[in-house]
C-alpha cells in the first residue's frame, strides 16, 4: 500500500509540473498528462525499479484500475448533464442521426479496407480480426474529449453536438461491436448466436438505460433531506460510485448473459438528474472541481498502461497505420455526411468529424474481449498502436478542430478542473 501510495502522489505533482511546460507550447494538459503516464511507466522511468518513482510493470499499473473507472463513472456523469431537454428539444434529432451514422460509416470503411488487406496478405491479418477492428474503430473516448472542452471552456453548437454524440457512441458502439464480433465468431466456429449477436447487446443497452434511469430518480430524492452544500455533494458522489460499482456486477438469467455498461449507466443517472434536480448546475460544478484530482490520474495513468513493445513489431505497425487511416476517414466523412444530411452549419460539417477521433478505454475493453479469436494478439496490438497514436494527438487536433469552428475564444485557457460554460449555463 505505501508504494501505491507514493505512486500516486508522484503521478500527481508530475501531471500538474508537465501541464505546466505543456503550456509553453500551447498543449492541452490530456496531452501532458498521458505523456507524463509514458514518461512514469515500464517503459521508462519506471523500468528503473526505485520503489514509488513511477510504474514497474504494467500489472502494477492494473493494480490502480479502480481509479480509472471511478474516473469514468464522473466523466459519464458529467457528460450525462448535458442531454437537458432544451437542448434534446434543439439537438437531439440530430445528436441521434450523427452518432449512429457516423459510427456505422467509420465500422463500413475500416471493415472495407481491413478485408481487402487480408486478401491481399492473408497471413497478416484474418477476416474475423478484420471484422472485428472495424467494430472497435466506432467507439470514441469520451473523456479526453470533455477535459479539452472544460480546459479551454469551449462552448457553441458544434461543442454541444460534440458532447451528445460522443455520449451516444457508446451504445451503438457496443451493439455494433456485440454483433460483428458474434459474426467473427461464427466465421472462425462455423456456427453463429443469435444470443451473442442480437439479444445479450440489446439487453445490456436497456438493462444500462433502466439502472441509470433509477439512480438518477433516487439521487434527486435522496438529496432533498440534506441542504448544506457539503452533504449534498457527498450524496452525489456516493451515487456515482455506486453506479459505477453496480455497473460491474454481471448476472445470467438462463442461457442470456446480462451485464452493465459503465459508461451508460453513469451517463444515463447524469442525465435523469439534471433533469430533475433544480440545483444541478452548482452540484455539478462543486463535484466537477472535486475529481480534478482523479481525472488527473486517470490520463497519467493511461499514458502509463500504453504497451510501447508493440513499437518493434513490424506487421502490428502496418496494420495499425492502414487501420487509423481508414478510421480517421470514416470518422470524418460519415460526420461529415450525416451533419449534410441533418442540416447542420458548414462548421459543424467541417470539424466534428476531427473532434471524434480520440480512443481508449472503450476501445481496449472491446480489444480484450477480441483476444478469444485465432489471433486476438493482433488485433490487441492494433488497437494498442492506434490508442498510443489518438490519445498523444486527438486532443490537440480536438482544440485546433474547436478553436477553427470558433469555440475556444479565450486567450488564457481555464484550469482542466473547472467545469465549461455549456455545463453552467442557464435554461
Amino acid at each position: 500500500m505505501q508504494e501505491e501510495l507514493l505512486c500516486m502522489s508522484v503521478a500527481l505533482i508530475a501531471g500538474l509540473m508537465m501541464n505546466r511546460l505543456a503550456k509553453l507550447v500551447n498543449l492541452p494538459a490530456v496531452t501532458a498528462y498521458l505523456v507524463t503516464g509514458l514518461l512514469l511507466g515500464p517503459f521508462c522511468v519506471g523500468r528503473l525499479g526505485v520503489v514509488g518513482l513511477g510504474f514497474n510493470s504494467l500489472e502494477q499499473v492494473e493494480l490502480f484500475h479502480i481509479i480509472s473507472d471511478m474516473a469514468l463513472g464522473f466523466i459519464a456523469f458529467t457528460i450525462g448533464n448535458e442531454f437537458r431537454i432544451h437542448d434534446l428539444k434543439a439537438m437531439g434529432k440530430q445528436a441521434v442521426t450523427v452518432g449512429i451514422v457516423q459510427a456505422v460509416f467509420t465500422t463500413a470503411v475500416v471493415d472495407l479496407v481491413l478485408v481487402a488487406l487480408h486478401f491481399a496478405a492473408p497471413q497478416a491479418l484474418s477476416v474475423s480480426s478484420a471484422i472485428t477492428l472495424g467494430a472497435i474503430a466506432a467507439a470514441t473516448a469520451p473523456a479526453a474529449t470533455l477535459m479539452v472542452v472544460r480546459q479551454y471552456k469551449a462552448d457553441g453548437p458544434l461543442t454541444r453536438l460534440l458532447l451528445m454524440v460522443v455520449a451516444i457512441d457508446d451504445a451503438v458502439g457496443l451493439v455494433l461491436f456485440s454483433a460483428s464480433f458474434g459474426v467473427a465468431m461464427a466465421l472462425e466456429s462455423g456456427t453463429i448466436s443469435v444470443l451473442t449477436v442480437v439479444v445479450e447487446p440489446v439487453v445490456e443497452i436497456l438493462l444500462s438505460v433502466l439502472l441509470g434511469l433509477t439512480a438518477g430518480f433516487v439521487l434527486d430524492w435522496s438529496e432533498r433531506y440534506f441542504h448544506s452544500r457539503g452533504n449534498r455533494m457527498s450524496v452525489t458522489i456516493a451515487f456515482v460510485l455506486l453506479t459505477v460499482g453496480l455497473s460491474m456486477v454481471e448476472f445470467d438469467v438462463g442461457p442470456v448473459h446480462c451485464g452493465f455498461s459503465l459508461l451508460l449507466v453513469c451517463m444515463m443517472t447524469g442525465t435523469v438528474f439534471c433533469n430533475v434536480c433544480k440545483t444541478s448546475d452548482e452540484l455539478i460544478e462543486r463535484l466537477d472541481r472535486w475529481t480534478t484530482p482523479l481525472s488527473i490520474l486517470f490520463f497519467v495513468l493511461s499514458g502509463a498502461e500504453l504497451d510501447l513493445e508493440i513499437l518493434r513489431n513490424p506487421l502490428v505497425l502496418f496494420i495499425g497505420v492502414a487501420y487509423i487511416l481508414a478510421r480517421s476517414t470514416g470518422k470524418f466523412s460519415g460526420a461529415f455526411v450525416s451533419c449534410a444530411a441533418t442540416g447542420c452549419s458548414k462548421h459543424i460539417r467541417n470539424y466534428l468529424g476531427i473532434t471524434l477521433l480520440p480512443q481508449a478505454g472503450v476501445a481496449l475493453g472491446m480489444a480484450l474481449t477480441a483476444a478469444n479469436l485465432s489471433d486476438g494478439a493482433t488485433v490487441r496490438n492494433v488497437v494498442l498502436f492506434s490508442v498510443l497514436v489518438y490519445e498523444l494527438l486527438g486532443p490537440t487536433l480536438t482544440k485546433w478542430a474547436l478553436t477553427k469552428a470558433g469555440e475556444i475564444r479565450g486567450d488564457e485557457p481555464e484550469e482542466p478542473g473547472r467545469v465549461p460554460t455549456l455545463v453552467r449555463r442557464e435554461h
